[in-house]
């Protein structure tokens, strides 16, 4: 299968991952209430679909050639490390109440997101 078609799947199982995400968070607030069958169905899906979107990811990887495998590979390896490190630090800030805020998982996911867009953008001006 050709890498536009890989992308495309991804880009599909991705769009139904973040969707279900929605209504599993906000459902409970403005769909159903407190029917908590609804919330668990809605998080079963999320997982569901969540699992589809590793396995197109994984596909899509697959389908690359070895350089672009190298650059994802290396920007997934450095974003790992941050991000652990990142989180941790900041779960600490949090929990020895050095920040008067709660630490929130959405700040780490866009940490996530940011450091990996980077990494992949450094690794193709270095290698391309």
């Amino acid at each position: 299968m050709q890498t536009n078609n890989r992308i495309a799947q991804l880009a599909t199982w991705t769009g139904l991952w973040v969707i279900s995400q929605a209504v599993a968070a906000f459902g409970p607030l403005f769909l159903w209430g407190e029917q908590s069958v609804f919330t668990v169905i809605a998080i079963i899906a999320t997982l569901l679909f969540g699992l589809g979107m590793i396995r197109a990811n994984i596909k899509h990887l697959r389908s690359l050639d070895e350089l672009q495998q190298k650059i994802h590979l290396e920007a997934m390896g450095l974003t790992l490390g941050l991000v652990l490190v990142f989180g941790l630090s900041y779960s600490l800030l949090d929990t020895t109440n050095l920040i008067p805020f709660d630490a929130e998982i959405s700040v780490v996911v866009i940490f996530m997101g940011l450091t990996y867009l980077a990494a992949v953008m450094v690794n193709n001006w270095r290698y391309l």
